[in-house]
């Protein structure tokens, strides 16, 4: 059925409201230095593989470039699908406008090491992809249920009503 607007983001700030409370002043304190300390351990592993259009430490997100990878064909959209074949949710990506071929990555401040590491060495592995065979990049990606999309189109011809699917055994 129709969404209704009447609540606003009320339920957005009770949640926001709730997990500030939860944590408390000491508890808050400790997951924003995490998420300060992700996203350098983040850029500090893989500065080496991208670019990196402002040096230096970071806060709570860290902005690379994929300039390097579009020397050889592959776009920053290629990096976020194949992220995807590699089971990591895609950064934003094109933002900030300033940054070409930006990617923002954002840790959260609750990651644990071992998922950051895989993050690192998915993306490590990329950047050798495209550089020693892009044409794996540029077909991602390849596990998902759906293949690339025609994004234009379904700009285009925005279809997102819920159907019901029967399910057959």
């Amino acid at each position: 059925g129709k969404v209704h607007t009447f609540g606003g983001n009320f339920g957005v700030l009770v949640r926001a409201y709730t997990y500030i409370r939860m944590l408390g002043e000491v508890g808050l304190k400790r997951v924003s230095e995490n998420a300060v300390i992700n996203a350098n351990y983040i850029l500090s592993q893989i500065k080496d593989y991208y670019e990196v259009p402002y040096p230096g430490y970071c806060l709570h997100e860290c902005i690379i470039s994929g300039n390097l990878q579009k020397q050889d064909g592959v776009t920053t959209r290629d990096i976020a699908k194949r992220l995807l074949d590699l089971g990591y949710h895609a950064p934003t990506i094109y933002f900030p406008l300033v940054v070409k071929e930006a990617m923002l990555i954002e840790p959260t401040e609750t990651e644990n090491l071992e998922n950051l590491d895989g993050f690192i060495q998915a993306m490590i592995q990329i950047a050798n992809e495209a550089k020693e065979n892009p044409e794996i990049v540029l077909q991602a990606p390849m596990n998902t249920p759906l293949r690339r999309l025609d994004e234009a189109t379904a700009n285009r011809t925005l279809d997102i009503r819920w159907k019901k699917e029967t399910m057959t055994v």
